[in-house]
């Protein structure tokens, strides 16, 4: 059985815990699409946010307390940063972690297109799946919003990390996504994959820039698998994260009815075919897709295990 997982975020990392385990059990092979629109480049360094989350949690690595980066972490260069008055200064950047940008932005800048660097670095982490980014080509997520007296478009990382969401937003804007082209492997896993889950990742900015991509909504919704998302949204809250000012500013209700609406079924142009809700949930409706409410906490990797197994069963 072949596995695609479009995923992205410190939900959708997690998530793969459980697919990895499943995939054991089952002799499953699994390839991780992950998002690329929340990458920029900081101190000449290229930084791959989701790409790390993955690979961290799936290797071990990343700190379980924050969500984010490595632990058992130093911040000795960042406070150096800080005494010279570098910026920008909202973004953390810890010592371990800034060892995987420089070898990153080294192979990059020799010639090495992403997914192979991708490749390279995550052989250090054995992350037990195939991690391929949705593009190797620029694509930043940009936020048009108010500030300073006017309309501005901001870099994701800075709207997240610096602004906490908390700015009036108008709209996303995926910067790049028309002339990027897919990741050599990623229509190719999609086409000979057996099912493509949508991991319970923010469906405005961890998923939407994966389908930016030209020719991967396509892969998804022409192809042969059955798609079988997981919502993000328990009881009309997001897990974490800010999932509810995204959908907010794109106009969606923040419910797990509002996302599967969102992503739509795929007989009626959308992407799911099944659609996974928690059990506080049940009841929920979207047009022409099957949904199944099961537990979706993730509380551990057997729960979250169960969720994948949920979902096969599904397809």
């Amino acid at each position: 059985m072949r596995i695609v997982v479009l995923t992205g975020g410190i939900g959708g990392a997690r998530f793969l815990l459980g697919v990895r385990a499943h995939a054991r059990e089952v002799g499953a092979e699994v390839t991780a699409v992950v998002n690329v629109g929340d990458d920029l480049r900081l101190h000449g360094l290229r930084i791959c946010p989701d790409l790390d989350s993955v690979m961290y949690t799936l290797g071990g690595g990343a700190d379980p307390e924050r969500g984010w980066g490595r632990v058992d972490e130093s911040w000795t260069v960042q406070t150096e940063l800080a005494g010279y008055g570098a910026e920008p200064s909202w973004f953390g950047l810890g010592d371990r972690d800034i060892a995987t940008h420089l070898v990153r932005t080294t192979m990059l800048d020799a010639g090495y297109p992403l997914h192979q660097v991708t490749a390279a670095v995550s052989a250090r982490w054995q992350p037990g799946v195939r991690l391929l980014p949705a593009t190797d080509d620029r694509l930043e997520t940009h936020v048009v919003v108010d500030l300073d007296g006017a309309q501005r478009a901001i870099h994701f990382q800075e709207w997240w990390v610096r602004y906490r969401a908390q700015l009036p937003t108008h709209r996303f804007v995926f910067v790049g996504a028309d002339a990027a082209k897919p990741a050599p492997g990623v229509t190719e896993a999609i086409a000979e994959a057996d099912l493509v889950l949508i991991a319970p990742s923010n469906p405005v900015v961890s998923i939407a820039p994966i389908l930016a991509v030209p020719g991967l909504r396509e892969a998804v919704t022409d192809g042969p698998a059955p798609v079988v998302g997981v919502s993000p949204i328990i009881g009309g809250a997001p897990v974490r994260g800010m999932a509810d000012r995204c959908l907010a500013a794109v106009g969606t209700e923040c419910s797990a009815a509002g996302v599967g609406r969102l992503y739509g079924g795929r007989s009626a142009g959308g992407l799911l075919d099944g659609w996974l809700v928690a059990e506080e949930d049940a009841g929920t409706l979207v047009p022409e897709v099957t949904v199944r409410a099961v537990p979706l906490r993730m509380t551990d990797e057997a729960a979250t295990a169960a969720m994948v197994r949920a979902a096969v069963e599904m397809a």
